[in-house]
């Protein structure tokens, strides 16, 4: 069921979501993406380097976060425009647990042309990992 332009304003809010990550999540992610820096799966390695642990690909939050939008409008073309800022990182310890992504968002302004902004709040551990993390989508 696709969104319509007429029934948003702004501080329409979308559904939360999280979303899981594990090691084994970003041993597969580095496979896809071919990012094998060490700092996402090898521990000793990024604790030599400064890191809290092994942390999540960048642009792996990245995707995860837009997700909230994308499902929001059932259509991920709809997504015009997308951007981030890097702000933390997001520690994913040896564990089943892992660690766990938390996004929220909410339309932050209405544009012309029956597009509006959303904007995303994303943490994990209760600390913001994406600052200005802001999407544009087109409705119908």
């Amino acid at each position: 069921m696709a969104i319509s332009f007429d029934e948003v304003a702004v501080g329409t809010e979308l559904p939360a979501q999280s979303f899981p990550v594990t090691r084994a999540t970003l041993v597969r992610y580095a496979g896809a993406s071919g990012d094998f820096n060490p700092i996402h799966w090898n521990e000793k390695f990024a604790l030599e380097v400064g890191l809290p642990d092994v942390i999540a690909h960048g642009m792996f939050t990245m995707a995860e976060a837009v997700r909230v939008v994308t499902d929001w409008v059932g259509d991920p073309g709809a997504v015009v425009e997308y951007g981030v800022r890097f702000t933390r990182p997001v520690p994913v310890p040896n564990d089943e647990a892992g660690a766990m992504i938390e996004v929220t968002g909410k339309v932050g302004a209405v544009l012309e042309d029956r597009k509006v902004r959303v904007d995303l709040v994303v943490t994990t551990g209760g600390q913001k990992v994406l600052g200005m993390s802001r999407a544009v989508v087109q409705l119908a």
